[in-house]
């Protein structure tokens, strides 16, 4: 199930954006083995498999990528694959006889999708880093944060999973589909700060055209424009306004209970700041339910901010089938929608090497051969 079914990934097991565009593939109906190295669980929740939800979807096989016959033992599951996936430095693969020239030269119609924070080149392709920093370089992280303050970090969303991961997923996609046409793969270099700078094209745009201020907080979708913002409640918790367009600004105004003819217009934003702290003072003087009572599924453009342990049951989300719920855990569910080639329901994670021996067995490996390898350390 799913418009993936049918393609088969190889991904070569790393941490963040990698896992994560295997997981999306894998979500879409794709069968995705996991290539793990012996004795190595990686920086994932391998201890509890329920948990383990960017390797959902996914078998595992656990290979020793430093013994030349774990690295043909991969080659030879390549021969009957769609893409790989891996997500080291520039050269690792290299190293380990695994790189585009050889792969592509088992399965020409091969794609070969790479996961890196800078790239496969330039002066920075060899220094680490995270996301964070691939954040910091696009301008991303300048342009977060409140009016006189620092950069705020906005979790590992904007670099390993908008910018990276998501990409890389995409990139893949893109260039199986003219895969499909040509008969011929090709490489795929995602790097999460081309990901991040392009998710900053709008901003870019907005900052040339003098619209946008580099001053952070002053500017209408960074928290400096009173009517695009989060506010506190009465009880310590935040809500959050998106009244952009006259109408729906209007609305808000009326109920705040302000009327528009005491206000300036709108869109100056000398008067940001003070509006903002008038609506602050009046937000104070409610609960966020009893805000939610007022304005939630209203043209306000307005919703609560939701700490982790309330998204899962609210109303909306549940009506929608946002999470899936078993055995006391909840997880997203697969995502975007299908209305006719819906994703499976994912499974759990498989335990590491779990699926090693039936993997190795579908290439015409016998079970004696198997077993040699397994005492050589080449397998697990």
């Amino acid at each position: 199930m799913g418009p993936l079914k049918g393609v088969r990934v190889i991904e070569i097991a790393g941490i963040g954006p990698g896992p994560f565009a295997a997981m999306m593939l894998a979500d879409m109906g794709a069968e995705v083995v996991r290539i793990v190295r012996v004795g190595s669980t990686g920086m994932s929740m391998a201890a509890r498999p329920d948990l383990d939800f960017f390797n959902r979807n996914k078998r595992c096989v656990a290979l020793n990528l430093k013994d030349p016959r774990a690295t043909e033992l991969t080659l030879r599951m390549l021969e009957g694959a769609d893409a790989l996936l891996e997500g080291y430095r520039p050269g690792v693969m290299e190293k380990l006889g695994l790189g585009p020239d050889v792969c592509l030269a088992r399965n020409p119609r091969l794609v070969y999708g790479r996961m890196t924070g800078w790239g496969q080149d330039g002066p920075l392709a060899q220094a680490a880093g995270h996301d964070i920093n691939y954040v910091a370089l696009s301008g991303a992280l300048h342009a977060i944060g409140e009016r006189g303050g620092k950069p705020v970090v906005p979790l590992n969303l904007v670099g390993d999973f908008g910018g990276g991961g998501m990409f890389l997923a995409y990139g893949m996609v893109c260039a199986l589909l003219e895969a499909s046409r040509s008969a011929t793969g090709q490489v795929v270099d995602a790097a999460m700060v081309d990901g991040a700078s392009t998710l900053m094209a709008m901003m870019y745009a907005a900052f040339q055209s003098g619209f946008w201020s580099n001053d952070r907080g002053s500017n209408m979708l960074d928290g400096g424009a009173h009517f695009y913002g989060v506010y506190e409640t009465s009880d310590g918790k935040f809500v959050s306004i998106g009244s952009i367009e006259p109408q729906f600004y209007s609305l808000l105004l009326e109920k705040l209970g302000i009327d528009p003819a005491d206000l300036p217009h709108q869109m100056d934003p000398r008067h940001w700041q003070s509006l903002g702290e008038r609506f602050a003072s009046i937000f104070r003087t409610r609960t966020r339910a009893q805000w939610c009572e007022m304005m939630e599924g209203t043209d306000i453009c307005f919703a609560p901010v939701l700490a982790f342990d309330e998204v899962a049951s609210h109303p909306h989300l549940a009506a929608r089938g946002n999470f899936l719920h078993e055995g006391g855990v909840w997880q997203p569910s697969p995502a975007p929608r299908f209305s006719r080639t819906r994703p499976a329901h994912p499974t759990v994670a498989a335990s590491v090497g779990a699926d090693t021996e039936a993997e190795l067995a579908a290439l015409g490996i016998s079970s004696g051969e198997i077993a040699e390898l397994r005492t050589a350390g080449v397998i697990a």
